[in-house]
C-alpha cells in the first residue's frame, strides 16, 4: 500500500514539473544551467527601488537595460554579482535621468562591458559627465540608437528600436528621449519603454503601430499617468504589465488612473515594490512569469 502511494505521488510530481514549464502560469524560475545552448531567454526586472534595471540573458549573452538610481547602486551591483556575472555584453541606457543612469559607474567599475548604447540625448549633471568619462577611460565601444535601429543578441533574439524618433531628441522633456525597444524571440515579445511619455507613444503609433503588439509591457515611466495612453495600450495589447517602482515613493507611482486602465484591460500586473524582482522565462513559444515575493 505504501509503495503504491509513493508511486502515485511520484507521478503527480512529474506531472506538476511538466506543467510548470508550459504556458504563462507562474512557477519556479529556470536555474542558470538551463540557459545554456540558447534554448531559453530570461528577463529579470530587478527590484532596485525607484528606477529601472532589466537584466536579459540568453545563449551566454548578458544585456542590461538601465542601471537604477544612485542610492541603489550597491544593491544592483551585488544582485548582478550574485548571478555569477562578470561580463555584461551590452548595456543600454534609455535616457540620462539618474534613476536609469545612476548605477552605471558601479557597472563600469565592477564588470567588463562589451558595448554601450544610448539615445544620444545629452545631460548636464555630474553623473552624466562621470558616465561619459568612464566610458572614454575604459575605451568601451559606444553607439547611439534611435527609431529603426536593431540590437542583435542572438540570431533569434533581437531588439527592434521603436523610439526615440530623432525629432524628440530636442524635446525639453528628457523622458521622451527614452529608447523604447521591442525584445523578440520567435513568438514571444516584450516591450521595454524606459520613461517614454505620451508624445513618444504617439510617434510610435504613427510609425510602428503594427509592431507594438507584445506579450508583456514594461510600464512606461514607472506607471505614471504621463505614459500608457489608451491608444498605445490598445496597440500593444499586452497580457501582462510589469511596473518598476519603489514602495511609498515621492512621485506616487504607479498612478491610480494608470492602474485602472490596466485593470480594465484585464492585464496581470506585477510590481517590484510588492513582488520583488519579476522574472520572465521564454523558450520562444510560451513564457511564464515568476515573482520573488508577494
Amino acid at each position: 500500500m505504501r509503495k503504491g502511494l509513493c508511486f502515485m505521488l511520484a507521478v503527480l510530481v512529474m506531472m506538476m514539473v511538466v506543467a510548470a514549464g508550459c504556458g504563462k502560469s507562474t512557477g519556479k524560475p529556470a536555474e542558470q544551467g538551463q540557459l545554456a545552448g540558447g534554448q531559453q531567454l530570461m528577463v529579470k526586472v530587478l527590484d532596485i527601488g525607484q528606477g529601472d534595471a532589466i537584466l536579459i540573458r540568453a545563449a551566454g549573452q548578458t544585456v542590461l537595460v538601465d542601471t537604477g538610481d544612485i542610492d541603489n547602486r550597491d544593491k544592483m551591483v551585488a544582485y548582478i554579482k550574485k548571478e555569477g556575472i562578470t561580463t555584461i555584453d551590452k548595456v543600454i541606457i534609455t535616457h540620462p535621468h539618474a534613476d536609469h543612469l545612476g548605477g552605471m559607474p558601479g557597472i563600469l567599475e565592477n564588470f567588463k562591458v562589451g558595448q554601450i548604447y544610448d539615445s544620444g540625448k545629452t545631460g548636464t549633471t555630474a553623473l552624466y559627465r562621470q558616465y561619459l568619462s568612464l566610458v572614454k577611460k575604459k575605451n568601451i565601444p559606444f553607439s547611439v540608437v534611435t527609431a529603426g535601429n536593431e540590437i542583435i543578441i542572438t540570431n533569434e533574439i533581437k531588439m527592434k528600436i521603436l523610439a526615440p524618433d530623432k525629432s524628440l531628441l530636442t524635446d525639453q522633456e528628457i523622458n521622451n528621449s527614452s529608447i523604447v525597444a521591442k525584445l523578440s524571440y520567435n513568438k514571444f515579445s516584450m516591450l521595454l519603454t524606459g520613461d517614454a511619455e505620451k508624445e513618444s507613444e504617439s510617434m510610435m503609433l504613427r510609425t510602428y503601430s503594427a509592431e507594438l503588439k507584445s506579450n508583456i509591457l514594461k510600464a512606461g515611466h514607472h506607471g505614471s499617468n504621463t505614459s500608457s495612453s489608451p491608444k498605445f495600450l490598445k496597440a500593444a495589447a499586452p497580457e501582462a504589465v510589469i511596473i518598476s517602482v519603489a514602495a511609498n515613493n515621492d512621485y506616487h507611482h504607479p498612478h491610480p488612473s494608470t492602474l485602472k486602465q490596466y485593470e480594465q484591460a484585464k492585464l496581470k500586473v506585477y510590481r517590484t515594490d510588492l513582488n520583488g524582482s519579476v522574472i520572465i522565462i521564454s523558450d520562444g513559444n510560451t513564457y511564464h512569469i515568476t515573482k520573488e515575493k508577494g
